[in-house]
């Protein structure tokens, strides 16, 4: 029986990762929410995008 309290204890653990790294993932993909939406990257993005459409092929 003690290997099978080992398992459901790592069980436990792998779940409790997976939600750490969705956390941390959400997390990040906030930040990146906010850098990306703000003023200066939005204008530099915006103008990336103009001249692109811009450019003659």
């Amino acid at each position: 029986m003690g290997g099978l309290r080992a398992v459901r204890g790592d069980a436990g653990m792998v779940t409790s990762e997976y939600a750490m790294g969705i956390v941390a993932a959400v997390a990040f993909a906030v930040v990146l929410y906010k850098v990306v939406t703000s003023g200066a990257v939005s204008a530099e993005l915006q103008g990336i995008v103009k001249r692109a459409l811009d450019a003659r092929m």
